[in-house]
């Protein structure tokens, strides 16, 4: 395998060492010199590289390897359990739809609406009427919700303006925006329709904001069993809203529900085994054992760095010279803290996903988030072990030194774009869907960016005022132009010079820090057997020994 980096590569030169200059000859310990400069070389070693110079198996790579695998198969088996979650969530609203709402058709909510006061009566009607023949008319094992042993009430709640006069003949009104909301329960199961229940109910339209009818219906979700898991019962609160806040003569009609997932009080399964489930368990169990084994070995190099990274730093102040910060962080490697954050992150989703699975919890989103997360940051892990070999390794490396200048550049360009949206927001929002609101502005203007629904977006630019089209015209052409051919081009660019710059590098073999300079004095090769720790060879024992002498020594001069 090739080396990582030109960190170890030996590099000659006739000038001194830069630690060597203005320093007493007597301060001079080749001895401990030379064996901090092993450590420190044996520390920034490859996992093979470490075999050879020492024998020891790559246990944290083998470890890594192994988390790889199995938190995949978890992501993945938690993945199709959720999935029958999100399409029992998905097609019961689907359900509720055209139970509840009067000639709907799939896909047509956009456009569902009503127009005449007859309509909007005979919609909360035909709503009412559904819900207290839900028992003969549902395909499936929907049921009321039940609060002390009677069937929870439909409520019908109207929001208006407290009192108000509108008179659009004269040109005269009177309102007062404070806003009232009048209820009314109906037990449908004792009343067939709004008539029989309420039949002095009145909407006050001109005042009206909305009409929202609420209840709540339980439900199982019995496909789980056919794979080994328990089912989870369901609260879907469903609300019907006739929004009519514009006041514009169209009554937009819309379905929702909030879904409660809650385990079921008793229940009995037959016919079928709760091995897998037991099975599932341990693996996750495993799984945690091995985030903790990974996250304990990381732990372990990361003191092991900061440690060298001290007596580098002790070595150079003694000399008169500061170690920088970057090459302080040179010690502590950001792959670790990746490694930490998505440890910890998976040690969390297995806890809750065993809840989820022994019923004890049912928070199969915060679960998904941790899971998710966690395996992204493992996957992205990979990229560490891709960089020991040469032709991997910059990519990383040019991703490093790329990375300040990167954020620089999006911020300069950041500002152009919130500027963008800002303007496109006020100016077009009026006769354009895509820039009603500013996440549809900014979701539209990075569609442009990226050479997608071009044509659609100049198309869909209304002509009803000439101005805002010509208008449109010049913000839109202007911001493909600038974008496109200058600021991306900019940001190729950037990228481009950095990879040219670290490809230089890696092909000079010079190397570009102190401390890569202090390594370069170092020839030995990892199979030459002075990295070992046995009876042959006591550098670092020696080393360890005479650093002790010299601090007692200390002690005793300072007492």
């Amino acid at each position: 395998m090739e080396e990582s980096s030109d960190l170890y590569d030996p590099y000659e030169t006739n000038d001194p060492p830069i630690w060597e200059d203005h320093q007493p000859q007597q301060l001079e310990d080749p001895e401990n010199v030379e064996c901090l400069r092993r450590k420190i070389k044996y520390y920034f070693m490859n996992p093979c590289e470490k075999y050879h110079a020492r024998g020891r198996k790559p246990w944290k790579l083998i470890v890594q390897i192994v988390k790889i695998a199995i938190i995949t198969i978890q992501l993945v088996s938690f993945g199709l359990s959720n999935q029958m979650v999100v399409m029992f969530k998905e097609e019961n609203l689907m359900t509720f739809k055209h139970l509840f709402l009067k000639d709907y058709v799939d896909g047509g909510l956009d456009r569902y609406a009503v127009y005449r006061q007859a309509d909007v009566y005979d919609h909360i009607d035909y709503a009412i009427k559904q819900y207290g023949l839900l028992h003969n008319i549902t395909v499936g094992n929907h049921e009321y919700e039940k609060r002390g042993g009677l069937y929870a009430p439909l409520s019908l709640c109207q929001e208006f303006y407290r009192n108000g006069s509108i008179y659009p003949a004269n040109e005269t009104f009177e309102i007062d925006a404070h806003v009232e909301t009048d209820c009314i329960y109906i037990y449908p199961m004792y009343n067939s329709s709004l008539r029989e229940a309420l039949p002095d109910f009145v909407l006050h339209f001109k005042r009206m904001l909305s009409v929202k009818i609420t209840f709540v219906l339980k439900a199982i979700n019995l496909q789980t069993v056919r794979h080994r898991e328990l089912p989870d019962c369901y609260d879907f609160a469903v609300t019907i809203t006739f929004n009519n806040q514009v006041h514009s003569g169209r009554i937009k009609v819309n379905l929702e529900n909030d879904v409660e997932i809650n385990e079921c009080r008793e229940w009995k399964v037959s016919g079928a085994s709760p091995r897998n489930s037991y099975l599932t368990v341990l693996f996750d169990c495993l799984i945690i054992i091995t985030c903790i084994t990974s996250f304990t070995l990381c732990t372990r190099s990361v003191i092991n760095g900061i440690q060298l990274q001290f007596e580098y730093t002790r070595y150079c102040r003694i000399h008169g010279k500061e170690v920088p910060w970057l090459e302080k962080l040179e010690f502590v490697s950001g792959w670790y803290i990746l490694i930490f954050v998505s440890d910890t992150l998976t040690i969390i989703g297995s806890i809750l996903k065993i809840d989820i699975q022994a019923k004890v919890l049912t928070s199969y989103d915060v679960c998904s988030i941790f899971l998710g997360t966690g395996t992204m940051l493992v996957w992205i892990g990979v990229i560490r072990y891709m960089g020991y070999f040469r032709k991997y390794n910059i990519l990383i490396l040019t991703l490093r030194a790329a990375f300040p200048n990167v954020i620089r550049f999006i911020c300069c360009a950041g500002i152009i774009y919130l500027g963008y949206c800002f303007c496109g927001w006020i100016v077009l929002g009026p006769y354009h869907e895509k820039f009603r609101t500013l996440n549809t502005v900014s979701e539209c203007l990075f569609s442009l960016i990226n050479g997608d629904d071009m044509f659609p977006t100049f198309k869909n630019m209304t002509q009803k005022s000439s101005l805002v089209w010509i208008f449109s015209r010049v913000y839109l052409y202007s911001f493909v132009s600038l974008f496109i051919y200058m600021i991306l081009s900019l940001f190729i660019t950037i990228i481009t010079d950095t990879y040219d710059t670290v490809k230089q590098q890696q092909q000079s073999g010079a190397p570009t820090t102190e401390l890569q300079r202090f390594l370069s004095e170092c020839n030995d090769l990892p199979n030459s057997g002075v990295y070992r720790l046995d009876k042959k060879n006591t550098c670092f024992v020696t080393c360890c020994i005479n650093r002790c002498r010299q601090h007692q020594e200390s002690l005793t001069s300072e007492a």
